[in-house]
């Protein structure tokens, strides 16, 4: 078996990540893999996830490849969605409260955690700057969660963000209003939204 070639498809399809699961699934060992990557013909991005050595690793995708229980939020769903122009310093998540992300996922990211039965509200998926898909929240919850959190994002953050949904033509306000209900931060909502429209 010519490992390489196997791994440069599995690559392929999983946006630039092998992770030990898919290879071991293709018949390459988890022994083959370390191998491969003391002779540096691979490179480990964490445990269980390799790059090959000419690509670029998707920072995005090898992060939400690591938990079915993560969703991209606050500053970096910002970004995603295009309400930001700053790439965040950290990347932010939201997991579940009943969940606890693993210890390489808290060293890179920024955690905020709700409850179980508010963690799929508003999810969706967008691509990142290379192309892959990711699980972030729509652009109303992005909004209800900075609002959430405004005392932690720092007033030009928030503002921000604010202002440039407020000018967005896609912007869905009963959807918004919806969520905030929801989230119980219809009230500030309605302060912020009657200085801003």
């Amino acid at each position: 078996m010519d490992f390489m070639a196997e791994l440069a498809v599995i690559a392929k399809e999983h946006g630039g990540i092998i992770d030990t699961k898919t290879a071991t699934e293709h018949g390459i060992s988890k022994a083959m893999l370390y191998k491969l990557c003391k002779k540096d013909k691979i490179h480990r991005i964490v445990k269980g996830q390799y790059i090959l050595p000419d690509e670029i690793q998707d920072e995005l995708l090898s992060i939400s490849k690591r938990s079915d229980h993560i969703i991209f939020s606050h500053e970096t769903a910002l970004f995603l969605h295009g309400i930001s122009d700053r790439t965040p310093f950290e990347h932010t998540i939201t997991a579940p409260s009943d969940s606890a992300p693993s210890t390489a996922i808290k060293a890179e990211c920024k955690v905020y955690y709700i409850k179980p039965e508010l963690f799929e509200l508003g999810r969706s998926a967008l691509p990142t700057p290379a192309g892959n898909m990711v699980p972030v929240y729509d652009l109303e919850r992005t909004i209800c969660d900075v609002i959430r959190s405004r005392n932690k994002l720092g007033t030009e953050t928030f503002l921000a963000a604010l202002k440039m949904y407020a000018a967005n033509p896609k912007k869905n306000l009963n959807k918004l209003n919806t969520y905030a209900t929801q989230l119980r931060i219809a009230n500030v909502l309605r302060q912020y939204l009657e200085v801003l429209l």
